[in-house]
Order: C-alpha cells, then structure tokens, then sequence
C-alpha cells in the first residue's frame, strides 16, 4: 500500500489528465455535452501534459548536472591513473635496466693468478682466434702460437691471430715498459731473467720472429702483428669463447669476460682499433727470408732485414742467438 502511495504522489498529474482524457473520449462517443465543458477538459489535459514536462524538466537538470561531475571526477581520475601507469612503465624499464646490468656483471669473473693459466689453456681449446694485447707477449710465445698452431693443424682450419705488442725499435717506450716492470719487482721473474732494456726489446724481437716462423709452417695461419709506440699495463687475450684480462704480475688477480656479452664485444672492437693505429709488421714478406727449423743467425737478420724491422746495429751474434732461443723456446711465465 506504501509502495502504490508513493508511486501515486509521483505520477498524480499524469494519472488525471490520462482519466481526463479518457473521459472525454467517451463523451465523445455520443452523450452530448456543452462545448464550454469539453474544451475545458482539453485544456486541463493540455495542462497537465505541460506540467508533466516541466517536472520532468526539473528532475532532468539535477542528474545532468550529477552525470558531468561523475564525467569530470571520472577523467581526472583517469588523468591521475595514466601518470601512475606511466611511472609504472618508467619503474619497471628501471628494474629491467637493472637487471640487465647486474647480469653483465655477473658474467666478469675475478679469479687469482694460480687459476690463469688452466683458464687459458681452456680458452684455446677449439678457438679459431686470438687477439692479444700486451707488452712483449712471451707467454703467447710459450704456450697461444704453439698450442693453437697445433691445434688447427691437426682439425686443418683456419687461424685468426692479432698481436699488438710494443715496438722493439722504439727505445723510450722499450724503456719506459722495463721500467714499469722492474718497480713491480726488481727481482727475476719466473723465466728467471730480470726486467731490463736489452731483454725487454729482445723478447719484443723474439715475438715477430716467432710469428713469421709460425706463418711459414701454416699456410691456413692469418697472423698480422702491430707495434704500439706506448706501453700498457694490462694484457689481454681474446679467444672464441672468453676474454681474459690480466697484468704484468702472473701472481696477480685477472677478470674473465664470457662471449655474447657487451663487454666482450667492446673490447673486441678496442682491440681491433687499437691494432689498426699501430705501425704494421709486414708479415707477407717474411717468405723472402725462409727460416729453418732451427733458423741461423744470417736467416734471423735476413727476416728483419725484408719486414723493415731494424736490429740494433750493435747486436752480435749472440744477441741474435739469444732472440731466436726465445722464438722458440720461451719460457711459460706462469710457471
């Protein structure tokens, strides 16, 4: 019954002008009435039908006023959330940023000096390069040539080799590297010879001749050798499958970089540069100048003589001697 009340008080004025009219048009049908009364009744529909709209008018305003300022508080939300969602994007690039970067640096390795030696050895297992880097390059006398050599020799493929080590011609920065290494330690190290300018320009000698050497005895060798007029204290030594970045102290800690990683391909390409700037041995021409097995005194300066590499003209013999022992037998400083 409350239910009805309420609903009644609600659509009173649309309920009488519907019996109004309804009324009427029974009148209509065939009792007859005064006009005065009919046209009367018309306008009392008419009326109400006016009143009608007006309310409804005035209930429409309020709820188009309340829908704009739903719309309006609707897209100032909708504004507050795309500013979050967009600092949410901008947080997650961070953490994958972030992430990123702590996996690269996950991949460079510290280890001690007792380990470099075993993490050579298994760098140049199956590698098809090698660019080096360094001061003299004993060790790549020692054991880099001869093992890699041999390897790709026995699986008959190619070999790519990039020295860049110091300029034997150049007595400042032969100087300046003997230097270096006599205030690490002025005792031997382990070849048992100290740092000095004569050793330091002769292993410098000792690693082109071991290089031409190498070159004659495998044609599938592509080796090229650039002399640095600058001395550095870093070594390094890129194979296929990791870069191992060492001092001049084989006791000393190195750091390996895994290939596929940035770091790794950006050292490559310094390496690369870096060769590229410095003065070009001429390799091809050492097969003006064939060396023996075990070469002599006269093919050893006849090697230096057609690759432009000037000896000191106050080297004897034994100086010479002493250059081709440490072509060919050079001491593992790791050892």
């Amino acid at each position: 019954m409350t239910r009805f009340a309420l609903w009644l008080g609600k659509n009173a004025d649309a309920l009488i002008a519907l019996v109004l009219a309804v009324a009427v048009a029974v009148i209509g049908l065939g009792v007859r009435v005064p006009d005065e009364v009919t046209n009367s009744a018309i306008l009392a529909v008419i009326g109400l039908l006016a009143t009608s709209v007006l309310r409804d008018r005035a209930r429409r305003v309020p709820v188009e006023a309340e829908v704009r300022d739903t719309l309006r508080s609707s897209s100032t939300t909708l504004e507050g959330l795309s500013e979050r969602l967009a600092q949410i994007e901008r947080f997650e690039g961070v953490m994958s940023d972030t992430k990123r970067a702590l996996d690269e640096t996950a991949v460079v390795r510290v280890i001690d000096g007792a380990q470099v030696g075993q993490v050579l050895a298994e760098a140049r297992r199956d590698t098809d390069r090698w660019f080096f880097k360094g001061g003299t390059g004993t060790y790549i006398r020692a054991r880099t040539l001869p093992e890699c050599v041999g390897a790709a020799r026995r699986e008959r493929r190619t070999l790519l080799v990039r020295l860049e080590i110091i300029d034997p011609t150049n007595v400042t920065v032969c100087e300046s590297y003997a230097r270096h290494r006599r205030s690490v330690s002025d005792r031997p190290d382990a070849t048992g010879e100290p740092w000095t300018l004569d050793r330091t320009r002769k292993e410098a000698y000792a690693t082109i001749l071991a290089a031409c050497w190498h070159k004659q005895r495998f044609n599938m060798l592509d080796i090229d050798i650039g002399l640095s007029q600058t001395m550095t204290t870093l070594r390094y030594d890129l194979a296929a499958s990791r870069l191992v970045i060492t001092r001049d102290d084989p006791r000393g800690e190195a750091l390996v970089v895994d290939s596929g990683k940035f770091f790794y391909a950006w050292c490559a390409a310094e390496l690369q540069t870096s060769l590229d700037q410095a003065r070009r041995v001429p390799v091809e021409q050492a097969r003006l100048a064939p060396l023996d097995d075990e070469p002599t005194v006269e093919e050893a300066r006849k090697l230096f003589e057609v690759t432009g590499i000037e000896l000191p003209g106050s080297y004897t013999d034994r100086d010479v001697i002493e250059i081709i022992r440490k072509a060919l037998r050079a001491k593992d400083p790791y050892e």
